[in-house]
């Protein structure tokens, strides 16, 4: 079957994930900005881990063509914060925004070399700053290279602009709206979504073990195929989140930095439920804090 190539880019709501394929049909096209949010996972000899930017590895190892790298660490979080990744300001989001040569023309896709979480990350912030015309790549560059796709080597060079973001309401909340959940002063469904060993309190990764009290599990592990990174079909997706589909109210998902939150964020925006929240801080605030409560097991 003949390919039908576009000339111009869709004039539709662009949705929140699109398929390699998608992008493979567009790429190059006017006003389409393609963002590698990859990182990198260094062991450090206690066997705990810090994380890179990818810059070498977009320059040398390869990305999509004529992507732009995204530095998640420096330029999308605050530096120096007292929890890792915590969500920039808008005006450090326009300059990390601007210098990446973005305006609110264009359409932007992004991946990375992982599972989604950090494209998804970088996705939520764009739009909690009124960017509407961004999607997330299934699969990233993992899918996209085990398709045979092309890549490309060396820096990518831009043009910086101007760009002005436009703070939108409820997409974060942060330490003093969980707790007035927890007390009962305030509605929302906590959702944990790292790993059962860490919302059961087995496995001791941050401050303190276990999860936020009245909180689900609901592992992002469990929606990614792991043949093809890409999420899980529909319906297995619906299985899985199922509990968190049976009503309309707020939902506020969480993980250990607000990065693998954002994962599950999307794929609930792909199911069409969009009142969600991210809690930035999650278990590194919130452990941190002796004064606060948490619990281990299953409620």
């Amino acid at each position: 079957m003949t390919m039908s190539y576009p000339s111009t880019l869709d004039r539709m709501p662009l949705p929140a994930l699109v398929t390699t394929d998608w992008l493979a049909l567009r790429l190059g096209l006017p006003g389409l900005v393609v963002l590698d949010a990859s990182l990198i996972k260094v062991m450090k000899p206690d066997g705990t881990y810090i994380r890179r930017p990818a810059w070498l590895e977009f320059e040398t190892s390869g990305h999509i063509p004529g992507a732009r790298y995204a530095d998640l660490i420096h330029d999308f979080s605050v530096p120096g914060a007292a929890f890792e990744f915590t969500r920039p300001g808008a005006r450090q989001l326009e300059a990390a925004a601007g210098a990446l040569g973005l305006s609110a023309a264009n359409q932007i896709v992004i991946y990375d070399n992982a599972d989604g979480i950090w494209a998804a990350r970088l996705w939520w912030l764009l739009r909690a700053y009124g960017h509407k015309e961004v999607a997330v790549i299934d699969g990233g560059l993992k899918k996209w290279i085990a398709e045979g796709r092309p890549t490309a080597f060396g820096t990518t060079l831009v043009k910086t602009a101007t760009y002005r973001a436009k703070p939108q309401p409820g997409f974060f909340v942060d330490k003093a709206d969980i707790i007035d959940v927890v007390e009962g002063r305030t509605s929302g469904r906590l959702v944990c979504v790292l790993r059962p060993e860490i919302f059961l309190g087995s496995k001791k990764v941050y401050s303190r073990a276990g999860h936020i009290p009245g909180s689900i599990s609901a592992p992002y592990v469990d929606l990614v195929d792991e043949r093809t990174n890409a999420l899980q079909p529909l319906a297995a997706l619906q299985s899985s989140l199922a509990p968190l589909l049976k009503d309309d109210g707020r939902i506020i998902v969480y993980c250990g930095g607000g990065i693998t939150a954002a994962g599950t964020a999307l794929t609930l925006n792909v199911l069409g439920i969009t009142n969600v929240a991210i809690y930035d801080g999650s278990l590194a605030e919130w452990s941190a804090d002796l004064n606060l409560p948490l619990d281990v097991g299953f409620d």
